[in-house]
């Protein structure tokens, strides 16, 4: 699966913009609830490793996930199975997930997995922890104030937030429109990309500033998406591509790239 070799991919781009950091740093607060870069980078080794569980060894990530639930939730867990942390828990992460994948990239992609909320394909779950090391990553990159480059890898994440316009709704306990807003986003490359048949709701823009409204790492008005008709702007003011319960956008203004002194 291509999907696999993209997830590592990001995963050393992200890796790289922390290689230089102190282990002092890494106690540092990002603007994404408050939470350190040691905390982001151990979500993202903890989930995938229990993402290689579910190839490896589905009994105990049953066992995992039962933990979660008895043990005070998810962050406390994690701290207590990942207790490393600074460059240690960087080179942790970087090595486990090139192991993912390894496992991921000769996976049946249809195969289906035992996971926290319902089953998911092998390609949905490796598409998954590209997703979220894509989104949490922008915490880091906006933290340092560098500026982002992606490259068209990101088009998993633009079809993931495309294919889960109905779950923003259902998470939500409302109905689901009829029709899907039309999106055609410009990728990195220049290449255009689309979803959906013409009509009067439309998503037009970056695909780059696209990912990060589904992702909610950005509130739409800070982009320049141009976004048309009823139906597309509600769905833009609470889009969200990720599993678990409904969760509100970031305010406007308050997810940004810092200006760190030269």
């Amino acid at each position: 699966m291509e999907q696999a070799a993209d997830f590592l991919a990001e995963t050393e781009a992200l890796a790289g913009l922390l290689a230089k950091l102190p282990d002092a740093a890494f106690d540092e607060a990002t603007q994404f609830k408050g939470w350190t870069l040691n905390d982001v980078v151990r979500h993202l080794h903890f989930w995938n490793r229990a993402a290689g569980l579910q190839l490896t060894d589905e009994a105990e990530l049953v066992r995992l996930l039962g933990a979660i639930a008895g043990k005070g939730g998810m962050r406390a867990v994690e701290r207590e199975v990942v207790p490393l942390s600074g460059q240690a828990l960087r080179a942790a992460w970087v090595a486990t997930a090139g192991e993912i994948a390894d496992l991921y990239a000769t996976a049946d992609p249809k195969s289906r997995l035992k996971w926290a909320g319902p089953d998911m394909s092998a390609r949905s779950s490796i598409t998954a922890r590209l997703m979220e090391t894509w989104a949490h990553g922008q915490e880091v990159y906006d933290h340092r104030g560098v500026e982002r480059v992606d490259a068209d890898r990101i088009r998993n994440i633009a079809h993931l937030g495309v294919s889960t316009f109905g779950w923003t709704y259902l998470v939500r306990k409302m109905a689901v429109p009829v029709v899907m807003p039309r999106v055609e986003l410009t990728a990195p490359s220049g290449e255009v990309w689309g979803w959906g048949e013409p009509g009067e709701n439309s998503v037009t823009g970056s695909a780059s500033e696209f990912c990060q409204v589904v992702t909610q790492v950005r509130n739409v008005a800070d982009t320049a998406l141009v976004v048309r008709g009823p139906v597309a702007t509600e769905w833009m003011g609470m889009a969200q591509c990720f599993a678990g319960a409904a969760e509100t956008p970031p305010k406007p203004g308050t997810r940004f790239r810092k200006v760190r002194a030269a």
